[in-house]
């Protein structure tokens, strides 16, 4: 197995609640250790057409945690007639992460979702911990390596009024602020909005490390 699938140990994501929707952020590096094995990894996956997760940790168990809950919501609306909500959706994957962490492993299970999607009730956004533990955010969060220098920003600048438009400018000074001081979040920026028109990519910008010679 290649050491790219097999770990991600730092990154920056993060999760702002705006007045109208949702604002998703993500970093694009990848890293084994010291080593950086990819800049253009996609952090933020979409489920759904009204869901969407970021993802931090061990790569092949991210990758394989989002089939399974692609697949599960999508048996829950064939067997239900019903769209799974956004709230059965975050103790569908909390689940699934309680029992990888408790499962006896050479490679532990080491992987933290944030959880955002709209559904009758409302848009919403849930930390969902490597243990299993679920939490509905009602303000801001932020996951991985990265984080601390995140959060800096966010309790600075969020506030409950603004717009996801004014989110979005705000997640983009939190990673930015992440990529300048942790060496393990880099490369460039995905931003995806969660509002009541769905899940959209707003920004996706790459930074060039190479010189030109």
């Amino acid at each position: 197995m290649k050491n790219q699938d097999m770990m991600k140990t730092g990154t920056t994501t993060m999760g702002i609640i705006c007045k109208d929707g949702v604002v998703l952020a993500a970093d694009k590096r990848a890293t084994a250790g010291n080593m950086i094995c990819s800049g253009y990894i996609e952090k933020i996956v979409q489920i759904s057409d009204d869901m969407a997760v970021t993802i931090a940790g061990t790569v092949s168990d991210a990758q394989l945690t989002i089939k399974l809950i692609k697949a599960e919501t999508a048996l829950k609306t064939i067997r239900t007639g019903q769209t799974i909500t956004v709230s059965e959706t975050a103790n569908l994957l909390a689940q699934m992460l309680y029992n990888n962490v408790r499962r006896m492993s050479m490679i532990p299970g080491i992987t933290h979702f944030l959880l955002s999607g709209r559904d009758k009730e409302g848009i919403h956004l849930y930390d969902i911990f490597v243990d299993g533990s679920l939490t509905k955010i009602r303000d801001f969060t932020s996951t991985g390596s990265g984080s601390v220098f995140a959060y800096g920003v966010l309790e600075t600048l969020y506030e409950k009024s603004m717009t996801v438009e004014e989110g979005v400018k705000l997640a983009l000074k939190s990673v930015n602020a992440a990529l300048q001081r942790d060496s393990a979040s880099g490369n460039g920026i995905d931003i995806v909005t969660i509002t009541n028109k769905g899940v959209k990519k707003v920004l996706e910008k790459e930074i060039k490390t190479r010189i030109e010679v």
